[in-house]
């Protein structure tokens, strides 16, 4: 406890718990965490048809790195190599939406993504289903799992968990919308 006090007690420190156990999570209020809000939606990968359209999706880190630029390419330089974390890159004509994901699991079944990162929310929109037949076939992934404030716009025919995964920071200068997934233990340890 004295070295945990003794970390809470350094000036201009953001601190994160984006994986806090149940026990944890009733410390981390006492000491003064805030809760995130984890509004979470599952999108499932349905294998049904749909219209051609003019999205492209590619997993080639060749491609990622030569498209991205500026702070995009960046995230993803500092994330290539992290044990967790997939990229994917959306494009319809000169639109690109960079994701990161990671596999999860949910009642023991491996067979989830949980979006991590979003650069282009409207873009992410047009495209999830896309992606989630694309995960689906190329990953066996049967459901994507996504936080509202991540994606920002809810895609059609997905649903609302009653009791999404619980996220918390302590901040003195941050606030909450400020916080995301990345450059955590999200993108770096998988389980």
């Amino acid at each position: 406890m004295r070295l945990l006090k003794a970390m809470l007690g350094q000036k201009g420190y953001t601190l994160t718990d984006l994986s806090p156990s149940g026990a944890v999570i009733p410390l981390n209020e006492r000491l003064g965490f805030q809760h995130l809000n984890t509004a979470t939606v599952l999108i499932p990968a349905l294998p049904l048809p749909i219209w051609p359209s003019r999205i492209r999706i590619s997993a080639d880190p060749a491609e990622i790195e030569r498209v991205l630029t500026g702070k995009q390419l960046q995230i993803y330089r500092d994330h290539a190599r992290t044990a967790a974390a997939h990229h994917l890159l959306l494009t319809r004509e000169r639109e690109t939406c960079y994701v990161i994901y990671r596999r999860d699991r949910r009642k023991n079944l491996p067979v989830f993504a949980s979006i991590l990162y979003v650069s282009d929310p409207d873009l992410f929109k047009i495209g999830s289903t896309n992606m989630s037949r694309y995960l689906l076939f190329r990953h066996g992934i049967l459901a994507m799992l996504a936080e509202v404030r991540t994606i920002i716009h809810r895609p059609k025919l997905s649903l609302m968990l009653t009791s999404p995964r619980r996220k918390m920071f302590k901040s003195e200068r941050l606030k909450a919308e400020q916080i995301d997934n990345l450059y955590s233990e999200l993108v770096c340890v998988p389980w």
